[in-house]
């Protein structure tokens, strides 16, 4: 009796072969992500770049121009030593008016949020103490609450001229103290987040500002960004 093809059982695929399969279209699909990335990060590294750049203007009110400094060895720095890497060092803009008078400088920072990493940049007058402003560059706190930090313009405006060090305080509860600012009801913990990002940051580079404002100024025609 003849059995029916469709019952006739189908011959074993040797494991070799599926070993083969499984590796040829791994090693595909990873050189299709490594070609894409490589494809696409000139262009994700240029409006990141042109991103912070937005950001140093809006931070410190749009100034003439602004310098690049580098953190190196635990000072600032506008020329790096050679075998300086500048992609792996943290940068900090200083601002300046048309006149060369200094604005402020701009300073990048970040730390876990309640969700994950907030990323800010802050404009800082250092000689009056106080902010210029600031703005969220990465969060991905809870939308509709945390992410208030970076789109309730209450919050936000806040930051220009406030007294350092910050004092995060319950909204409607303050004293008028300079230093204070109102927390956004129901994202306590973001608000502090920020807060506690500017702080730190400050007394981190404190110190530093604190010896570059003492150094020589700059010679005349020193590069600048814009």
């Amino acid at each position: 009796m003849t059995v029916p093809a469709q019952f006739q059982p189908k011959p074993d695929v040797p494991a070799w072969r599926l070993l083969l399969t499984l590796g040829l279209g791994g090693a595909l699909a990873g050189f299709v992500l490594v070609f894409v990335y490589q494809l696409t990060l000139p262009v994700i590294e240029r409006n990141k770049a042109e991103r912070l750049a937005a950001a140093v203007q809006e931070v410190l009110k749009a100034p003439d121009h602004y310098d690049t400094l580098y953190v190196f060895d635990g000072a600032l720095t506008k020329t790096l030593p050679p075998g300086g890497d500048p992609k792996k060092l943290e940068t900090l803009y200083l601002g300046y008016t048309v006149d060369g008078a200094p604005i402020g400088f701009a300073i990048a920072s970040a730390q876990a949020g309640f969700q994950d990493q907030v990323r800010l940049i802050f404009g800082y007058d250092h000689a009056a103490g106080t902010l210029l402003g600031m703005k969220v560059l990465e969060s991905k706190e809870t939308p509709g609450l945390g992410d208030k930090i970076e789109k309730s313009e209450p919050f936000v405006s806040q930051f220009d001229g406030v007294q350092a060090p910050l004092k995060g305080v319950k909204a409607r509860e303050g004293t008028g103290d300079p230093h204070e600012v109102d927390m956004i009801t129901g994202a306590t913990i973001s608000s502090r987040t920020v807060i506690r990002i500017i702080n730190d940051a400050l007394d981190r580079v404190g110190p530093m500002l604190d010896a570059y404002r003492a150094s020589p100024a700059p010679a005349a025609g020193a590069e600048a960004g814009r």
